[in-house]
């Protein structure tokens, strides 16, 4: 055997290399198991609820932070992206009152919008790609940049790094893609209202 493989040098190589594949992958598959950090469930429901536009107006650097903060005492209210129907669904998750927004941290915005660049006057500074926590803006330096629409999730932090003023928020249509009910409100003790007649008329049947 050693003959042989002192004949067959490539071939020696090959049986080392998978040698060492196969012990490394086996540590590696060992200490995989052994040091596997769980994650917080509360964690991740509350990400769930959080709209994922990283855009920092919380005072994270993203949702997955905030969760945290908020499976950690932190108030629900400081999400101006997500609203109040997003306060509203964090509340019943958590059992809680639902306070409304903080306006510290921003105000609600009804319409969804995202960010455009004007191409004619973009002047390639690479600033807004820098600033888009998302990686949703297409460029290189002295290059024209544009939006990923499906990408962006209209935080706006690309707007004011722009030093020629070249990116608008524009509104996005509904489509029935993306179009949902809105929850209804909650009054004061914490439920929903919901609204009805004392009377329900029943269509007349036809003979």
């Amino acid at each position: 055997m050693i003959e042989l493989i002192s004949q067959h040098p490539i071939v020696a190589a090959l049986i080392a290399m998978v040698g060492l594949s196969l012990i490394f992958g086996a540590v590696l598959g060992f200490a995989a198991v052994k040091f596997k950090v769980e994650g917080d469930p509360i964690v991740e429901q509350i990400d769930a609820l959080l709209p994922q536009t990283q855009c920092g107006q919380c005072g994270h650097p993203g949702c997955k932070p905030y969760a945290q903060g908020i499976a950690n005492g932190e108030p629900i209210n400081k999400c101006p992206p997500g609203g109040q129907v997003t306060i509203n669904a964090i509340a019943d998750l958590l059992d809680v009152e639902a306070p409304t927004l903080d306006e510290e941290h921003g105000e609600e915005s009804e319409v969804q919008t995202v960010a455009y660049i004007r191409e004619d006057e973009c002047i390639g500074c690479t600033k807004c790609i820098q600033a888009c926590p998302m990686d949703a803006i297409l460029g290189a330096a002295k290059q024209m940049h544009t939006v990923i629409i499906d990408e962006c999730t209209g935080c706006d932090l690309c707007v004011e790094p722009c030093p020629v003023d070249c990116i608008d928020m524009v509104p996005v249509e509904s489509t029935l893609g993306d179009w949902k009910w809105d929850l209804p409100p909650r009054s004061e003790n914490g439920t929903t209202d919901i609204i009805a007649s004392d009377k329900v008329q029943l269509p007349e049947a036809h003979s």
